[in-house]
């Protein structure tokens, strides 16, 4: 039974421990095997937690053995990107200049994890300062995607993909600006939940104590696993106001208050630019999956979509050209080409033109809030194609487009601050597509109860075993 323990899901593994059917140390020790067995190959996990997840284990099993009361992931593995402090271990975002970065404390979504009993059992790799979509750090390499080693794994929390896809964890932690948390469940095959703003609290003591506003506007934590029900119960462990973080807010996980059934936007081809036959493909047999389900599904567009994708990279790049001089200072070549080339290839707006740009996010926010009272989901790619060679973004100036384009669906949320889950939907060409269910503010659970509508319908795909 042991050697399977890491096929097992996070809710699983914690209804095992807590049943006495297994030990955390089995459990613990399953995972650390299969570190040992792929993690060379793929390099998602960039510091193994051995010896600590040991201690912790002894700690949970005594628990379980004294009759304590046990939390939700009691004795369950848990992996966190390396851009989220764990206390004792650094928080490296991927750069040298950060290699020795210490947090002395835990961030707020691992002191939750752990108040919950879950148990840290290593980092997870990301590009420099989680700024690509790809997941190659100049401090740490390349991260392999297991379902073919040649493309990537995606970004920014691709080491957290790869690691839930090969079963080397069954739950973890990373955060979302540009898609971070979604784009690399889409290259690996497995969920997540890109949560709204401030339903999830972020804070750090590695690096600058303030945030630039295209991150308060945008940015946040979430959760990846390979189920939907992780996901969710994930979710439910690390939301919340926390008083570290003053944008956080004390909204209730809730569903929808709309009378079922619900109505779900079909975008399977996204307006500003070119979709994959076979991903547009999935997504339709996805809106069949909802359809069957009692979903009302329609084929719609969100009021001005294009406008809403170029305002996202005229405030993301706005803000990292007045910070390309201290990024050049840190990051890794490749990362600053990236860069640079998206900041040079975009206008230099003036103070008047930032500020007429805040005004019309907030007409653009009204405009879909009150057309997702209507419509209260949309379905659509992650990625209008599928996963791209290593270092595909930084070969031409055309390919940095190219990956801006192709991404462009996941956009929208990180403007306009909206929940959006991600499920896989099915393969195309030998790889995962993930499928996204983007909803109205504070509609977490309506996304996940419709992703997990479609993981019924299109079966699961991980974990797995590397292709080398």
């Amino acid at each position: 039974m042991t050697a399977a323990l890491w096929h097992h899901g996070a809710g699983q593994l914690a209804e095992m421990i807590a049943t006495k059917q297994v030990t955390s140390a089995e459990v613990i020790e399953s995972h650390l095997t299969r570190i040992e067995e792929v993690n060379g190959y793929l390099n998602a996990i960039v510091r193994v937690l051995a010896d600590e997840a040991r201690a912790a284990a002894e700690s949970a099993d005594a628990a379980v053995a004294n009759g304590d009361e046990l939390g939700a992931l009691h004795g369950v593995p848990v992996t966190i990107k390396e851009n989220i402090d764990v206390a004792g271990t650094p928080t490296t975002s991927g750069i040298v200049a950060f290699a020795q970065a210490i947090a002395d404390r835990d961030a707020p979504v691992v002191e939750r994890l752990r108040a919950a009993g879950a148990i840290p059992i290593g980092r997870t790799n990301l590009p420099d300062l989680g700024l690509r979509v790809t997941t190659e750090s100049s401090l740490h390499g390349i991260t392999r995607n297991p379902w073919n080693p040649d493309v990537t794994a995606g970004g920014s929390s691709g080491g957290e993909a790869s690691a839930l896809a090969s079963g080397m964890s069954p739950l973890g932690l990373g955060n979302d600006v540009g898609g971070s948390l979604r784009n690399p469940a889409h290259c690996c095959g497995v969920a997540s939940i890109k949560p709204t703003v401030g339903r999830v609290p972020s804070a750090t003591v590695v690096g600058p104590p303030g945030m630039i506003l295209a991150f308060q506007q945008m940015a946040v934590e979430g959760v990846m696993a390979r189920r939907v029900a992780d996901v969710r119960l994930g979710l439910s462990i690390v939301a919340g106001p926390h008083p570290r973080d003053p944008l956080s807010q004390p909204v209730p996980l809730m569903t929808s208050r709309h009378d079922s059934p619900l109505t779900v936007a079909l975008l399977a081809e996204p307006p500003g630019g070119s979709t994959d036959a076979g991903i547009a493909g999935v997504i339709r047999a996805a809106a069949d999956h909802l359809s069957n389900a009692g979903y009302d599904v329609v084929e719609a567009v969100p009021p001005s979509y294009e406008r809403v994708l170029e305002l996202w990279q005229r405030l993301l790049m706005a803000e990292i050209r007045q910070q390309l001089p201290l990024l050049d200072m840190v990051m890794g070549e490749d990362a600053k080409l990236f860069l640079h080339r998206a900041a040079d290839s975009r206008p230099e707006l003036s103070l008047g033109e930032f500020l007429a740009d805040q005004t019309e996010r907030f007409t653009l926010m009204a405009a879909w809030d009150a057309w997702l009272e209507e419509h209260q989901l949309i379905l659509s790619p992650v990625w209008a194609q599928p996963a791209f060679p290593h270092s595909f973004d930084v070969q031409s100036e055309a390919n940095g487009e190219a990956t801006f384009e192709l991404m462009r669906p996941i956009l929208p949320a990180n403007y306009l601050g909206l929940p959006a889950a991600v499920v896989p939907g099915g393969l195309s060409n030998g790889m995962p597509v993930g499928v996204q269910v983007i909803g109205g503010r504070w509609q977490e659970l309506d996304c996940l109860d419709a992703a997990e509508v479609i993981e019924q319908g299109a079966g699961p795909l991980t974990p797995i075993d590397p292709k080398r």
